[in-house]
């Protein structure tokens, strides 16, 4: 763990799914790691449950409920002033209502893109400039297979995914010379509180550790290398 215990890495969407399992394994790897979501118990309860398995391990959380454009700023000046420098940041919080685009109420697309586009937008163009003072860094996007086929049944959601690995292209090229990496992550069907009660075997799914690994498969190439994208998906297809 020793490797990294000088770095710091900012998730979003921590306490759940696969922002759990990416917590764990930053953690695991020696970061230091800021935790965000929406609930003060939930975010406790990860940082408890990381110190009983990392006894160690260096973690701090904060509330913030990013459908709230305000708490992004407060999120950057809890950052600054806790004087963290982020060197790896894994934009994971996101907004799945399912929908018709033609059914929706008028608000939803809105709704979707406050959470799946700006605030990924917002924290990836803030710590994005200090990374390239910097000349190194690596932002993640986990974004969904949605963002390559469109689902019907999902229609604002579909369309923020879409936006969002436009936003990462145009990150990435962006930042190239700055030595500052960008890389997105593209699940499939992943086995997180969005399937909850389903009676479809778990070992049809991706799990949230697999997502996990890829991150920090990617995160671990050398200083040359980058990862663009990595598309997982169970091995019978989505669900």
């Amino acid at each position: 763990m020793s490797l990294n215990k000088n770095k710091v890495a900012l998730v979003t969407g921590a306490t759940k799914g696969m922002g759990r399992a990416i917590s764990f394994a930053l953690v695991k790897e020696g970061y230091t790691l800021l935790a965000c979501a929406r609930r003060q118990d939930t975010l406790e309860q990860l940082q408890n449950d990381i110190k009983d398995v990392y006894p160690h391990a260096d973690v701090h959380i904060h509330v913030s409920d990013f459908s709230k454009a305000a708490q992004i700023e407060d999120l950057f000046n809890w950052v600054d002033i806790s004087s963290f420098h982020v060197d790896v940041l894994v934009n994971n919080v996101g907004l799945f209502i399912p929908g018709y685009l033609l059914k929706e109420s008028p608000d939803m697309l809105a709704k979707h893109m406050q959470v799946n586009l700006f605030t990924p937008h917002s924290l990836s163009v803030h710590f994005g400039r200090k990374m390239r003072e910097n000349k190194s860094g690596h932002i993640f996007m986990i974004t969904s297979v949605a963002s390559r086929s469109a689902v019907v049944t999902a229609g604002s959601y579909s369309v923020t995914k879409y936006a969002l690995a436009g936003l990462t292209a145009v990150l990435r090229k962006e930042l190239k010379d700055d030595h500052v990496k960008v890389t997105e992550i593209i699940p499939g069907s992943t086995l997180t509180s969005s399937w909850e009660g389903t009676s479809i075997p778990e070992e049809e799914f991706v799990l949230p550790e697999d997502i996990a690994q890829a991150l920090i498969s990617a995160l671990n190439m050398s200083i040359g290398a980058n990862v663009d994208e990595i598309i997982i998906k169970p091995v019978k297809g989505n669900l």
